[in-house]
């Protein structure tokens, strides 16, 4: 049984709500890294961190990190230790519950202890980089955090971003851990996925024989929310080169390249946690799980979490939590029925995972550094410098009985589904070097992944990889598999398409619809045949200057709000299915008078319904919080690419904001570099804005218009290229 520290000892060992002063052997020993530490910013911003060892260049890149945006570092760690409330309020109290159960502060600081010397040297550079920061910036006021802990990377679920705890609903465990307890009915725990903007990303690989220069190519595209990874290059005299995204507060390079490969990471659907239904009794008081004949004691853990009270002090609420050798019980079906979850538990290994493969060399070092099996929620789209392109779907995967349905909860009473070990890395649904000379990946089944060259779905187990296509998967296929040759102009080209698939069915069905409508006792007006005309000539392709674009848009998340709401609870669809549920349940009627409504509304927000999509869609960047606000009466920029729910390739989740009319984008392309493996790296990139957060900074929004017309600039890996393109040079601290 894992124990949680009180919370006085949690506040102590976090650094508490107060100050803890840094003492001068601290400093002098902090101020004798910082030496051997040299920062490079790059016109752009850009960090290009140089250490003697890799612990130096660690301490650099987290102190360089604080100085583009510490509040995103900061707010990361409240979020991976479980302390949101404590700065954000009680209505963040279920949210630092569902870390605590998971995510345990004793076995994050045993774990420090018990690692081997190179991981804890770059823990401590982590805490001592960060804590410099602090030291030397006074004025900044940390909002709960005021120092940091060599342990606290080791709080993430697994190594980078803590995807896995994400999917369990907070609603669940209100109802369980509430005052009242409530049961409720089974739903998968992604079943609300659709409700809001999808977040993932693309990855592609392209081999030698498919490119001009015969030589490997990589598009680096996650879809994630603005400004969560900032662009930095980080090297060192023992072997470390790195450049691409990094998210804040960690110290690796999530997404990126060296000198000899890259690795783009997708989120994955593959079956890394299962959900246990518990078979609860209760005898003298004390609650037993049935597991085969016997029964095992329930484990009870009592929880104090602080949170912030609207007059600035600190409430507590105490929480009487439970768990079975699965997991944490995460909700009820029933007083006797329980839910526990089951999660990989390695963090370490996750850590060390993450921060190896930057170091990987070729194909073959890379799939070695992947035998730690400590990455839970996300594929691998991999190339290198010799030639080799691969994919791996998933990485951390429990071997189970097949016979069990692991999609719903199984019996936690049947031994029969116990995990049997973990399936080795050359077990995983992957391919390597496919006949098709190209490999995609956007968030979908891996049998789509390589055209006519893709695994074989009899081969492998179904909980391996129940990945739903969606239309960016489909879209991906037509461009990589039409195209002969590809250059990084050409790859770029591929990896904006602005062909939306996800109105194949739409417009059809609504012209359709429209006709049947016509020839009825209540026909459509003059507008709506007006604009149904246009929308079925439209070529479904993106563009800021598409009137269509916008009406097909509003007109389409209107419709699917309808047809989501009558999509039973415990059934789960994917975009696609969706799409097509929402065609067949939604009548002709229904969806002409959802037409009406979205001219009547686009002409009451903007004069008229004819207005183009780039005067809708916006981007904006005015505070630098992490919380953004927009305005319609400040400055934005047009774009024309869009949700990558209709299939856009190039993804920007937009939405009206309140007291605004137009839609302004918080996701989707953040950070997107195009990478050549040759003698020498070719790279291009482009970031969401720009790497710093503060206004005043030229790097604010310095990258703002090209991403927003879909340019890319010049990405400077080697020292003579970074030389002439120096904007300063100094050590931490100077």
């Amino acid at each position: 049984m894992r124990y949680f520290l009180s919370v006085g000892l949690l506040l102590a060992a976090a650094g508490g709500l107060h100050a803890q002063a840094f003492t001068p052997t601290e400093i002098a020993r902090w101020q004798q890294q910082a030496r051997q530490v040299t920062i490079t910013r790059d016109t752009w911003g850009v960090p290009h961190v140089q250490g003697q060892t890799d612990a130096d260049a660690v301490f650099g890149l987290l102190y360089a990190q604080c100085e583009d945006d510490f509040p995103r570092v900061e707010t990361n760690y409240l979020d991976a230790i479980g302390r949101l409330a404590e700065v954000e309020g009680e209505a963040a109290l279920y949210h630092d519950l569902r870390a605590r159960l998971f995510m345990d502060t004793t076995q994050a600081i045993q774990l420090y202890q018990k690692s081997p010397a190179w991981m804890q040297q770059l823990l401590n550079a982590f805490a001592d980089g960060t804590n410099y920061y602090l030291y030397t910036h006074p004025a900044v006021k940390p909002r709960l955090l005021r120092r940091f802990q060599p342990w606290m990377p080791l709080m993430f679920s697994e190594g980078s971003i803590g995807g896995n705890i994400s999917v369990v609903p907070l609603e669940r465990l209100k109802n369980f851990y509430g005052s009242q307890r409530k049961s409720t009915s089974w739903v998968r725990p992604d079943a609300g996925l659709l409700e809001r903007e999808p977040v993932g990303s693309n990855g592609f690989a392209i081999a030698p024989a498919k490119s001009a220069s015969g030589h490997a190519l990589l598009l680096i595209n996650p879809h994630t929310s603005f400004y969560f990874r900032p662009e930095v290059q980080v090297t060192s005299r023992a072997g470390l080169n790195a450049y691409g995204a990094v998210t804040w507060g960690q110290f690796f390079v999530y997404q990126g390249f060296n000198e000899h490969c890259g690795w783009m990471h997708t989120s994955s659907q593959a079956d890394s946690m299962d959900e246990y239904l518990e078979t609860i009794e209760q005898k003298n008081g004390k609650y037993y799980s049935r597991y085969g004949r016997k029964l095992r004691p329930v484990q009870v853990v009592t929880l104090t979490l602080p949170y912030r009270q609207p007059d600035g002090t600190i409430g507590r609420r105490q929480f009487i939590t439970y768990r079975t050798h699965h997991g944490p019980v995460v909700g009820q079906l029933s007083d006797t029925q329980w839910l526990t979850v089951r999660m990989m538990d390695t963090p370490l290994a996750a850590l060390e995972q993450s921060f190896l493969r930057t170091k990987a060399t070729d194909y073959t070092s890379f799939r070695e550094v992947m035998k730690l099996n400590g990455n839970a929620s996300n594929n691998t789209v991999f190339a290198d410098s010799k030639g080799t392109i691969a994919y791996w779907h998933g990485n951390f995967m429990p071997r189970r009985n097949p016979q069990f349905d692991w999609s719903q909860p199984v019996d936690g009473s049947n031994p029969a589904t116990e995990w049997q070990g973990l399936h080795k890395v050359e077990e995983l649904v992957q391919v390597r070097n496919p006949a098709s000379g190209w490999i995609q990946n956007c968030n979908a089944t891996p049998y789509t992944v390589s055209g006519p060259s893709s695994p074989a779905r009899s081969q492998y187990p179904a909980y391996m990889a129940p990945d739903a296509e969606n239309y960016r998967g489909i879209n991906a296929v037509r461009v990589l598999g039409r195209k002969s040759v590809f250059t990084l102009d050409t790859l770029i080209a591929a990896a904006k398409d602005p062909y939306l698939a996800g109105f194949e069915e739409l417009i059809p069905a609504l012209t359709k619809d429209v006709q049947t409508v016509q020839d009825g006792p209540n026909p459509p007006t003059a507008e709506v045949l007006e604009a149904a005309r246009l929308l079925q000539s439209w070529d479904r392709r993106y563009a800021r200057t598409s009137v269509p674009q916008t009406v097909a848009t509003y007109w389409a998340e209107r419709l699917l709000r309808l047809g989501r709401s009558r999509v039973p609870a415990n059934q789960p669809l994917d975009y696609i299915s969706l799409t097509q549920y929402t065609i067949s349940h939604t009548t002709a009627p229904e969806k002409v008078a959802a037409l009406q409504e979205t001219l009547d509304e686009l002409t009451s927000d903007f004069g008229t319904w004819r207005t183009t999509w780039g005067d809708v869609n916006r981007f904006q960047r005015l505070t630098g919080n992490v919380q953004e606000t927009y305005r319609d009466d400040q400055p934005s920029l047009p774009v024309a690419f869009t949700s990558s729910a209709w299939g856009s390739l190039a993804a920007f989740g937009s939405k009206a904001r309140p007291g605004t009319k137009k839609r302004y984008g918080d996701v989707g392309n953040s950070f997107i570099a195009v990478v050549e493996f040759g003698p020498r790296v070719k790279a291009r990139s482009v970031l969401a804005g720009g790497n710093s957060n503060r206004p005043t900074s030229p790097h604010f929004r310095d990258q703002a218009a090209l991403y927003a017309e879909e340019n890319f600039k010049d990405v400077w890996f080697y020292p003579e290229d970074i030389q002439q393109h120096v904007e300063r040079t100094y050590s931490p601290g100077q």
